[in-house]
Parts: C-alpha cells; structure tokens; sequence
C-alpha cells in the first residue's frame, strides 16, 4: 500500500527546475532512501513534502493516504503524522527537554518522555531538567529531536542526512530509534549521502537535478556509492565524479 504518493512534482527557484517532473510512490511500514549528488533536489524534495515556507508553489501534486495535501499548511500536515527531521537540529531557547519531547505526543506523561530519552540513548534523569539551548552539544540537540518524533509516533518521518555533524555514539541510536520506528509501523525516507545510512534502508530512490533516474532494493542501489550510476541524460549538468556505468535492470 502506497503512504505517500509524488505525482509528477515540479518546482522552481529563481526561475531554475529544481524538481523536475519527479514521481514516486513511498510502501507504508518501510524504510526508503533518496541518494543523489548534492544538488539532486534531495532536501527540497523533503521540505515540499512537509509544506515548509517556500517550497509550496509547486506543479504536480502531493498525495497521503491517497488524498492531495498540497493545499495544506505544515501544521496539518504534522496532525495527519508527517513530520521532519532536520539536517541542522532546531533549538527553541529556554524551552525545557520534556516539554519539546511531548509537543508533538498525543499522550503527556512523564513515561512518555522517558522512555523517548532512553530510546535516544540520554539519560532521563539527566536530560529531562535541562533546557533546549546552547548548553547542549549538536548530537545531543539531534538526538533529543529525535526522541521528540520517537514520542509522536508518526505515520512518515523524514530524516535529512539523520548523521549529519553527530558522533558515532549518537548515529547507533538514531539507528535504533529508525528501526523501532519501522518496527512500530511507521514509515521513513532517509535523505542520505552516506552508505552506511542506505544500510538501515528497505528500498532506494535516486535522484539527479530533481528527476527520477533509478530505483530499486537498497542492496542494488549501493552500486551508486561504488562509482557507478546510470547515464546522466541532463544537459547541461555536472558530470559524475566516478565512470558512468548503468545499474542493473529492476
């Protein structure tokens, strides 16, 4: 069953494509990857899923459980269980750990923020009195962040470069916390660079100047880490670093 459907999505920046007629289906209770180089239309693929500011005057259309959301705001959206998790960590100055961790819960308790820490790999008795400020380093930010949609049990998470600027330690959990997500029935979409997150994958989409050039088994799909890619049919784009081989049929 399809969670999320892109429907031959279009978007321009300054008057540049920077998707460009892209489509895709996203299986409900899987973990997808997007791969691409940078400039691919990744994140922006991200952002106009959610709704953010600037990224809403699109052509195509946006489907969720069947149903367009193009029309709606971010807040919605968040209500209907989509939700994202930034490359660079939001900090809300001065607003207490457990009160960011149960914004976006349906149930408030004290058990909720908890095992949401836990599960993040931070100590509650630790974590649960601070403040979400510059006392905290970026790996702790991301991985509170990441408790937080733990504690909403969304229906799709995405998580853009989810390693971005974190330690070792820090990227085990968010490996877990992405494994128990899908173990509880949501779905995710990693925005990735990285083979080692394409790993935590089920399925893999790649990307190249906002167009669909691949898809397929995130065990094929590493072929695009060793060198290889399809023929790039852009004119006009960067050419790929490695040789340009084709991959494998589906």
């Amino acid at each position: 069953m399809n969670l999320l459907e892109i429907k031959n999505l279009s978007l321009f920046k300054e008057g540049r494509p920077i998707l460009n007629n892209l489509s895709m289906d996203i299986w409900e209770g899987h973990v997808h990857a997007i791969i691409g180089p940078n400039g691919a239309g990744k994140s922006t693929l991200a952002n106009t899923i959610m709704g953010l500011s600037g990224y809403r005057d699109f052509e195509g259309d946006v489907l969720f459980e069947g149903k367009s959301i193009k029309a709606l705001p971010v807040d919605e959206r968040a209500r209907k269980g989509i939700t994202l998790l930034f490359q660079e960590p939001a900090r809300f100055e001065g607003l207490g750990v457990s009160q960011f961790i149960l914004a976006g819960a349906k149930e408030k308790s004290r058990a909720v923020v908890e095992d949401a820490l836990q599960h993040a790999g931070l100590s509650p008795e630790k974590y649960m009195r601070r403040a979400v400020d510059k006392t905290l380093s970026g790996g702790e930010r991301k991985r509170i962040e990441l408790a937080s949609i733990y504690a909403m049990k969304p229906r799709l998470v995405l998580m853009d470069e989810p390693d971005s600027g974190v330690d070792i330690d820090s990227v085990k959990y968010i490996f877990a916390v992405i494994k128990e997500l899908r173990h509880r029935g949501s779905t995710v979409i990693l925005i990735t660079h990285s083979p080692e997150v394409l790993k935590h994958a089920d399925h893999a989409f790649l990307i190249c100047a906002g167009t669909l050039v691949d898809k397929g088994e995130m065990s094929r799909m590493f072929d695009y880490f060793n060198g290889k890619c399809v023929p790039c049919v852009h004119v006009g784009q960067p050419t790929v670093d490695a040789a340009v081989q084709p991959l494998a049929a589906n």
